[in-house]
């Protein structure tokens, strides 16, 4: 195997001086793999072996499960902190939640590489993850349908609510609060920059990744939510 574009996505203790580790990878997609003495104290591979960094690394094994060979740095990693490092938390709870072990996934990887690059400016975070949201449903075969369930066109004027199980939108009853029809017609057309979208993107991205994630919580979207409540309070 020669050695492959690779970032950390998880990685939590094993036995007494490995960890266990979740991997994206340009060709493989997902990958689980033990990292063996890496939590050995002085261990250089546990400094490599980093989230946001970008990593060259081998791996052998035939399951699902690899063992680690090569550990190399790929170059220097993104500098996240804030809302922007929560963002990075979420962007790899969502890869690890959702995403299949080795299913190719390349477009994830590169948008996932961009995101990164990305969420250091705050201007540009909500853009940039509802993108990679939307790439990861693509890849999952998951993403929004911009049509009705009886397969019409929808209608500017109308309000809507997203059907995960049909990737399709049905018109909201007058009690329901909907998506706004001029601004999803927008995102129909590759449009999640256009003003006024982030609200109406984030909640139809959250909808359509609803099912996938189940009734667990992501644990990083409880923290970005302390920390806005933290924020919050100090302003009052």
């Amino acid at each position: 195997m020669q050695p492959q574009p690779t970032y950390l996505l998880h990685r939590r203790p094993y036995r007494e001086t490995s960890a266990l580790v979740d991997l994206i990878s340009a060709e493989y997609g997902r990958v689980r793999a033990v990292a063996r003495g890496v939590m050995r104290p002085g261990s250089k591979a546990r400094h490599r072996l980093q989230p946001f960094s970008p990593l060259h690394l081998t791996w052998t094994g035939n399951g699902e499960l690899k063992t680690l060979r090569l550990i190399e740095s790929g170059g220097p990693g993104a500098m996240l902190a804030g809302e922007g490092l929560l963002c990075g938390f979420y962007a790899n709870e969502l890869l690890t939640r959702c995403l299949p072990l080795e299913l190719p996934a390349q477009r994830v990887f590169i948008f996932y590489a961009s995101l990164l690059e990305a969420l250091p400016v705050p201007s540009r975070r909500a853009a940039v993850l509802r993108r990679f949201e939307i790439t990861l449903l693509e890849s999952l075969d998951a993403d929004p349908v911009f049509l009705t369930e009886t397969d019409t066109p929808l209608d500017a004027s109308t309000r809507y609510v997203y059907q995960a199980h049909w990737r399709r939108f049905r018109p909201a009853h007058a009690e329901e609060p909907g998506l706004d029809g001029r601004a999803l017609l927008w995102l129909a057309r590759d449009d999640w920059e256009a003003p006024g979208l982030a609200g109406v993107a984030r909640s139809l991205t959250r909808a359509a990744l609803a099912p996938l994630l189940g009734d667990r919580p992501l644990r990083s979207r409880e923290l970005m939510q302390d920390l806005l409540l933290r924020r919050r309070q100090r302003q009052t």
